[in-house]
């Protein structure tokens, strides 16, 4: 599978950190983002990368103050450099 753009993984981690713009809906928007988020993760990066990231990423967002964590990018980073 085709490694997944750099700064598409970056503008998917802005939006999962756009919440804290608006902390009064950032639990309800986690919770709408979180399994959106999964499951653009594990389309894009397919196989193991994306089954193992797709729980993380929904992890991370479904919990509090974990928004930070710039998932996408990592998985990025991940398959880049897997053998």
């Amino acid at each position: 599978m085709k490694n997944p753009s750099l700064i598409l993984c970056i503008i998917l981690d802005i939006i999962g950190c756009a919440s804290y713009i608006f902390p009064s809906i950032a639990e309800f928007s986690d919770a709408v983002w979180a399994p959106i988020s999964a499951f653009i993760f594990y389309k894009m990066f397919g196989g193991k990368t994306g089954k193992i990231g797709s729980l993380v990423q929904f992890t991370e967002e479904i919990l509090p103050f974990t928004d930070f964590i710039p998932t996408f990018t990592l998985g990025y980073f991940f398959k880049k450099y897997e053998k």
